[in-house]
């Protein structure tokens, strides 16, 4: 079996290739930005201590959660990072099996593992998740957090309204 038997023609091949180098640009970002600002909060604040930015509306607030989004479900862990391992391995799954996706769907799928994968490097290597972004009026999370949340918001949006628009 031969390259061209999976990837069809070289336009099919080009195409293939901008998405998932896409998809990893997107979800590689998501990672990197994740792991640079969770390291930045936890080397320059202690647990609790909180920095404002903006008075009365936005705070960098050093936090470590041990449970799900917003601290639900405590010390549940291992069952998180095993979801999230899931997560990561059916996203990726579908990438590579669906060629016709498009650049939408990629951008949610990227924002999406790039998120998890951050969240599930703190849960593996620490036992909890860094959170440090913290708007006063809504539980402290992070760059991960927010990267999920937009990415689900992206595909729930294309699932509704959406067009299958390829890059």
């Amino acid at each position: 079996m031969t390259l061209s038997c999976f990837w069809g023609s070289s336009q099919d091949k080009h195409r293939r290739i901008v998405q998932l180098m896409f998809f990893s640009v997107v979800s590689t970002a998501v990672f990197m930005l994740d792991r640079i600002t969770k390291n930045m909060a936890a080397s320059r604040l202690d647990i609790g201590q909180s920095v404002e930015v903006v008075p009365n509306i936005f705070n960098i607030t050093l936090i470590f959660n041990k449970g799900a989004a917003f601290g639900l479900f405590k010390n549940l862990t291992a069952l998180f990072a095993l979801f999230s391992a899931a997560v990561i391995i059916f996203i990726i799954f579908y990438i590579w099996k669906n060629t016709g996706t498009g650049i939408a769907v990629l951008a949610g799928f990227g924002l999406i593992l790039g998120g998890a994968a951050g969240n599930l490097v703190d849960r593996v290597r620490l036992g909890y998740v860094i959170d440090f972004l913290d708007f006063k009026v809504w539980p402290v999370f992070n760059i991960a957090d927010s990267s999920i949340t937009i990415g689900t918001a992206l595909l729930a949006a294309m699932m509704l309204f959406g067009s299958r628009t390829r890059p």
